[in-house]
């Protein structure tokens, strides 16, 4: 499982080409963030602007300061009134721009934040609309962990990408100033500059390759880090002595990542200590021909302060400048991804459909339906027909791995049957969008969620804008047996559930199990499905449950999935499948007169009983 160590070579690697390419996705960014607030972005900017002249304003008046201290010094008698007024200014220039990045500073946190809370709504609300058969493919999903693990990064990004135009504008002025003086030193300030600029633009391309090609290993290693120290997992791995295993796993793929990426750090940091000498040869190589300057003459001793500061200063900017370039070209690769997710094209999203029908006449019916989960040759289901008519119960039965619950899956339209179509009413169910489609469902699986959220939430969860309606979640915590369980806690439906937050409160597996249930009977679905969602439940609950669910759905269509046998002879109609196709299909009595599967499986279970 673990990454080969030259994965740095990988296929997918990042040139330099591809880092100047991820710019175009910089000004789309900026856009998304003036909407934040145009006022904050608008003064952000305008304060960067000014702040932007201070560096050179400041440099001229210390070099005005300057001239005016050795004038004075050669005057007789001296007036210090416009050395004093050339400090003042300075003083005052300080002073603004120092409250200016203050300001700056505080604009920079509302918009990163807001903007985070923005795009992580973004992604929250597209993932939504992504086919299950997509999330549930490992490469998409590493598409989508990377465009999630930067939120905090678009935020940096934004911030470095402002201190750039500031950057800029400084630069600009800074480099005239030297160009008036001295145009010589424009040149040696290249040499120094350009081959580090160069450098640090094909390391991160790198670095950004090794990030990509290592996302599934770090889904892994934050996977190992959860389950080694974690309270649901803590009981099984002392008990089967499992630290060791997770210990060593972990260590062995952080061991792999870190010589990669310590090859990659000092080959980084050698180049760029080379580069760095050369800089220093020209910095000083500039200082020997401002001071020439001087003891020729060119200039007075103010410009020379003037001179070698502006290049020191710009020199130290544009290391500065470059570097930050290379960290956005870096970021605009995490933005590609970020854009790309975003941009998924939701095929429903374009297509004209047919209205739902207000109420369900004929039923479901599953023509020849085969289907197969994404990159596997295996087939679940195989050539599957049958009808589900309106108001009717029907049980699905069949070993584990039969294709129960895929059955619902596609009936749900979490996946699309590779051969073959369903219909509702005659018509298939693609002509219907999806969403309202699958509204016209209550259904609780057997891996139902545990959210950690209060109590009130998770029944509520089934009609989440019914959150504050007390008689209906009272009345679906009676009919799922959760009134037992509200009745328990001191806190009542206000229980926060779960140890992640403070005063949480864990359940068990049956009480947790009641909790699920309610929340199918929050929404007055046209479709009632039931996945097993009693498996935690003493046999004695799980046919109290079946018995209201049964009385509760008269003229709903209704699927349910149960191993218990006393439950599932309630439903009108029994649907035995095996390795993908059906064995059986009939009520209780029509089975067991037939010496098949459901009859055999009923006896042995009926024999467990006596």
């Amino acid at each position: 499982m673990a990454r080969r160590l030259d994965s740095i070579t990988d296929t997918k690697k990042t040139n330099v080409r591809a880092s100047f390419q991820a710019l175009r996705y910089i000004p789309r960014f900026f856009k998304e963030i003036s909407r934040v607030s145009k006022l904050l972005f608008g003064l952000n900017l305008l304060g960067r602007i000014i702040n932007a002249f201070s560096p050179v304003v400041i440099l001229w008046v210390g070099k005005l300061i300057i001239d005016e201290i050795i004038t004075q010094i050669n005057a007789s008698p001296a007036n210090y009134e416009q050395l004093w007024n050339y400090v003042l200014l300075e003083f005052v220039i300080i002073i603004i721009a120092d409250i200016i990045n203050r300001g700056i500073a505080i604009s920079d946190g509302l918009l990163g934040d807001k903007y985070n809370i923005i795009s992580s709504e973004k992604m929250i609300r597209k993932t939504s609309k992504i086919d299950m058969a997509q999330l549930e493919d490992s490469e998409f999903y590493d598409k989508l962990e990377r465009a999630r693990q930067q939120t905090q990064g678009r935020v940096g990004l934004m911030s470095t990408s402002l201190s750039q135009l500031q950057s800029l504008i400084s630069i600009s002025t800074l480099i005239a100033g030297l160009v008036y003086f001295q145009p010589m030193l424009i040149v040696l300030l290249a040499l120094s500059i350009i081959p580090l600029f160069i450098n640090e633009i094909r390391f991160s391309g790198q670095q950004y390759s090794l990030s990509r090609s290592w996302t599934a290993e770090r889904r892994e290693l934050d996977y190992l880090r959860y389950i080694g120290a974690n309270d649901k997992t803590a009981k099984e791995i002392k008990l089967f002595g499992l630290t060791d295993f997770i210990a060593s796993r972990f260590k062995k793929l952080s061991e792999e990542y870190y010589q990669i990426n310590k090859k990659l750090t000092i080959k980084r940091s050698a180049y760029s200590a080379v580069f760095n000498i050369l800089g220093v040869v020209c910095y000083y190589a500039a200082y020997l021909v401002i001071i020439k300057s001087v003891l020729d003459g060119q200039i007075t001793v103010g410009e020379l302060t003037f001179l070698s500061a502006s290049f020191n200063r710009l020199r130290n900017s544009l290391q500065s400048f470059f570097t930050n370039f290379t960290q956005i070209t870096q970021r605009a690769l995490y933005l590609k991804d970020y854009f790309d997710f975003i941009d998924l094209e939701i095929p429903d999203a374009q297509k004209s459909f047919l209205e739902l029908p207000q109420a369900i006449t004929q039923g479901f019916e599953l023509v020849n339906v085969h289907f197969g989960y994404p990159e596997s040759e295996y087939e679940v289901l195989k050539g599957v027909s049958f009808k589900l008519k309106a108001g009717e119960k029907m049980a699905f039965v069949g070993e584990n791995g039969a294709g129960k619950t895929t059955l619902i899956k596609l009936m749900l339209r979490f996946y699309e049957p590779t051969q073959g179509e369903i219909l509702l009413d005659g018509v298939n169910i693609n002509r219907y969008d999806k969403a309202h489609y699958q509204k016209m469902f209550g259904v609780i699986f057997q891996d139902f969620f545990r959210y950690e959220f209060t109590l009130r939430e998770n029944i509520a969860v089934g009609a989440i804008d019914a959150v504050t309606d007390n008689h209906r979640i009272g009345q679906a915590a009676e009919l799922s047996l959760a009134s037992e369980v509200i009745d328990a806690l001191e806190e009542g439906v206000e229980t926060q559930l779960g140890k992640r937050f403070k005063k949480g409160q864990e359940l068990s597996g049956g009480q947790w199990q009641k909790v699920a249930l309610a929340r199918a009977y929050m929404t007055d679905a046209k479709v009632m499905i039931l996945d097993e969602p009693t498996a935690a439940l003493d046999a004695k609950a799980e046919y109290e449950v079946f018995e209201r669910f049964i009385d509760l759905t008269k003229g709903k269509t209704s699927i349910i999935i149960s191993h218990r046998f006393s439950t599932v002879r309630m439903a009108d109609r029994i649907l035995v499948l095996k390795h993908g196709k059906i064995l059986e299909l009939g009520t209780h009595d029509e089975l067991m007169k037939t010496p098949k599967l459901y009859a055999e499986l009923f006896e042995l279970q009926a024999q467990g009983y006596k």
